[in-house]
């Protein structure tokens, strides 16, 4: 599956790639991480209406633009290379892909084209590897009620829709609940990435709906997730990238000893061993993007592969890129520590990488 990225494809990565240069410095980055809700509404409202950017892969017919995993995956990389602080990957897609794998025309068609256009944001409450759940779904006469506990959601405390995960008597099953009901308690969370909010969740005899057939949740939260370790390998390299390129500019410019420090040996090669992993990571991203976008029965394998090496790869530069600066790396004024803080929380946000090596093992039959 070796494949290109189009013309038309191309020029979409230098449009957003513009746009977030304007509206994701670092100094609006900073400016939003210390805000409440950790993302500006004009600015997310402009996204989804102007630029259909929350829609890029949902399909028209849901009002979404039509596009498909590699054209979401480009602007998950520009995204991540700009630090963009907006409920983009829990709302496009964390909940707009469980929505569309689902095969709930009625949810979907209710749901997903407010997430296209912007007006709606929302998220999706899945349990950790290795972590109990600890939601309990209920039928009554009067329909579905869920209570327990969701830890560390992503931007739930903005999101308008949640979808829970929640365990029934028929086994795993996917819910949607409006974050308003009563009964539901979100209380956000102090995190070490302050570019990504997370929040606890609590229900209590909520009125639920569920998402697709309950008898084929754990096929469907199995399929949603591979699709948003996808996702999340790309913005990784982007965010890669950016460090890397942010390292080797500092080199460039400082001196010491009369000369760039770039110029220093043990330097270039910790430079040339950071853009082997980024480019390695590129690769295993996009193989994983294209596998999606085919639907190819590779993406179980490719998925967790890509999951594992990009959040390594992401972690290890940025690290790389506090030692390029020196001392000056570890201070708040730097921002490299952005960078870092994201590449370790995104490490472990669907799992630790030794969990995705699990996965890949496991499916290969070792």
């Amino acid at each position: 599956m070796i494949r290109e990225f189009t013309e038309e494809q191309d020029e979409l990565r230098q449009t957003v790639r513009r746009f977030l240069s304007d509206h994701s410095s670092e100094t609006e980055v900073r400016r939003l991480m210390e805000t409440e809700s950790g993302y500006d509404p004009a600015l997310w409202k402009q996204m989804g209406t102007q630029l259909g950017l929350q829609g890029i892969a949902i399909p028209e017919e849901y009002g979404g633009q039509g596009f498909g995993w590699v054209e979401l995956g480009i602007v998950l990389e520009e995204m991540g290379r700009a630090l963009l602080c907006a409920p983009f990957f829990s709302s496009a897609v964390l909940a707009a892909t469980t929505l569309l794998a689902s095969g709930d025309e009625e949810a979907k068609r209710r749901h997903l084209p407010g997430i296209a256009d912007g007006s709606m944001i929302a998220t999706l409450a899945f349990p950790r590897p290795g972590a109990p759940l600890e939601v309990r779904a209920e039928r009554r006469d009067d329909g579905w009620r869920l209570s327990g506990a969701a830890p560390l959601v992503i931007d739930a405390h903005v999101a308008q829709l949640i979808l829970v995960t929640a365990d029934t008597s028929e086994g795993r099953a996917v819910f949607a609940v409006d974050a308003g009901a009563a009964g539901v308690t979100v209380t956000a969370r102090p995190t070490l990435d302050q570019t990504r909010k997370l929040a606890d969740i609590e229900l209590s005899d909520v009125v639920a709906t569920p998402v697709g057939d309950p008898a084929d949740g754990e096929e469907l939260l199995s399929r949603v997730l591979d699709l948003a370790a996808v996702a999340l390998a790309a913005e990784q390299v982007g965010g890669a990238q950016a460090a890397l390129d942010m390292g080797v500019e500092y080199m460039k410019v400082r001196v010491q000893f009369g000369q760039p420090i770039g110029t220093f040996q043990s330097l270039k090669h910790m430079a040339a061993d950071a853009l082997v992993e980024v480019e390695t990571a590129r690769s295993a991203a996009y193989y994983a993007l294209f596998a999606a976008a085919d639907h190819s029965e590779e993406l179980p394998i490719a998925a967790p592969l890509a999951a594992a090496y990009c959040a390594d790869a992401f972690v290890s530069t940025a690290h790389e890129n506090i030692q390029f600066h020196g001392g000056m790396g570890f201070t708040w004024e730097v921002p490299a520590h952005l960078y870092f803080k994201r590449a370790r929380a995104g490490q472990l946000l669907l799992g630790e990488p030794d969990h995705h090596r699990a996965q890949v093992a496991d499916r290969l039959g070792f």
